[in-house]
């Protein structure tokens, strides 16, 4: 079906201008001026008078629980919530169970993804202390990258060996994506707050726990590594201030070291565990308003390259338990791109720097083939924004197989009006009217 979205707003690789997109075979044909002579013949017109055009969201670190874990998200409902929030592309995690370690396993999940996904996506292969032939069979054209536990968190897949961390950073030519936090500083933490509280401890003190300290050692230490192998490093929801020190103010093409800032650090503090309490509970941890304030810095001055969601659904009853036992993670791909088009407005950033780092910079550090910008020849993956629609978050408009969000209650300016992915309308007027399953992401590497 070919489509003309036309006199849109269009936010696309660092300007925003107004114009008219031709989809047709699920490509854009043809990107038009503002004033334009001659109408291509389409099979519908999309007035999009008033509202803007950014290309789909691409989130680089997602959790949808399917295999193992389905009581609490599966693929097909999270694709739903990421398309009805923007997300037309995810990459999603290793840690299901069973854990994503081997190539078999990974093609498993590479097959439920072909007949549930509303997205399109990719999957990690995750790292242990014993699978390096499996990682360096990785298929570098289909996959998007490798990922490492230096801490652990849901699902325990620490690897913590430092002869096998070495070896992955020598030989892993593909992104190799890490989550940093040092184990035994979580674990002196913990015991020093275990002997005071019993295993009741405050889910303020999470951040004392999962520290800044814990979380700069662990980055130092990949980082270092990567300087020393030259190894493609992405380095997963950076939270402190201090780790920025770790990397450079810089054009993304000229990086070999790489880092992510997630939504929730971007939005919430430790402030708001007195209200939020164990719902904004994610490893790692929401620290000091300081820090969160460095980090937006941070996105300015190109420390930080992507913005991305780390969605980690639990239920509720998993969140709520006693310190030692809960879960840490939440559901978040439905309302990252408001959230953080909600920055935009407050001014923090530029609608253009958020497409940047949520859209172009995902597509050009892990080597997209055809996604992540407006381009002529490129996949229709679009969404259409209304910068100025109130809307608030409640459980009756929520798409998550959890059935919560840490922002219910929120009122955001900006709605998804519409999201396509490569070239169908996957999602208009607040319901999601397409479950066609979207494609698998390629690599030109």
């Amino acid at each position: 079906m070919s489509r003309l979205l036309l006199n849109a707003t269009i936010v696309n690789e660092g300007s925003s201008y107004k114009g008219s997109i031709f989809i047709n075979e699920g490509k854009i044909v043809q990107i038009f001026p503002e004033e334009f002579t001659e109408m291509p013949e389409v099979d519908e017109i999309v007035d999009c008078t008033g509202k803007y055009i950014i290309p789909g969201v691409i989130d680089d670190q997602v959790h949808f629980r399917e295999p193992g874990l389905t009581h609490k998200a599966d693929i097909n409902s999270e694709s739903r919530a990421a398309v009805a929030g923007g997300i037309t592309s995810f990459m999603e995690m290793p840690n299901t169970s069973p854990q994503t370690t081997t190539n078999a396993l990974l093609a498993e999940k590479f097959a439920i993804a072909a007949q549930q996904s509303v997205a399109n996506y990719s999957f990690y292969l995750g790292a242990t202390n014993t699978n390096i032939d499996e990682l360096l069979q990785l298929d570098k054209f289909q996959t998007c990258g490798v990922k490492v536990f230096m801490g652990s968190s849901t699902g325990n897949m620490l690897v913590d060996d430092i002869n096998t961390l070495e070896r992955i950073f020598s030989s892993v030519t593909v992104p190799i994506a890490v989550h940093c936090e040092d184990e035994q500083t979580i674990k002196e933490n913990l015991e020093l707050y275990k002997n005071e509280f019993g295993d009741t401890i405050p889910v303020h003190l999470h951040p004392k726990i999962r520290s800044a300290e814990a979380c700069y050692k662990s980055s130092a230490l990949a980082v270092s590594l990567a300087k020393k192998y030259n190894t493609r490093l992405h380095v997963l929801h950076v939270s402190t201030a201090k780790e920025l020190e770790l990397f450079e103010s810089c054009n993304l093409d000229t990086k070999r070291i790489t880092a992510e800032v997630c939504v929730h650090h971007l939005w919430f503090d430790e402030n708001d565990y007195e209200k939020k309490g164990a719902l904004i509970r994610w490893n790692p941890a929401i620290k000091s308003e300081t820090d969160k304030l460095a980090l937006r810095k941070a996105l300015i001055n190109n420390k930080l390259d992507v913005i991305a969601t780390d969605h980690a659904p639990h239920l509720l009853s998993e969140k709520n338990e006693i310190y030692t036992k809960a879960a840490s993670g939440g559901p978040l791909v439905q309302h990252a791109l408001v959230a953080m088009l909600q920055l935009v407005k407050q001014d923090l950033l530029s609608i253009e720097l958020m497409v940047e780092k949520m859209c172009h910079a995902p597509a050009q550090l892990f080597s997209v083939s055809q996604r992540g910008y407006i381009r002529e020849g490129y996949w229709a993956d679009i969404v259409v924004l209304d910068l100025d629609s109130p809307w608030t978050v409640d459980k009756d408009n929520l798409l998550y197989k959890c059935k919560w969000s840490p922002f219910e209650g929120y009122t955001f300016d900006a709605k998804v009006l519409q999201t396509y992915v490569n070239g169908v309308l996957k999602y208009d007027a607040d319901t999601i009217i397409d479950n066609t399953p979207g494609m698998q992401l390629c690599f030109d590497r």
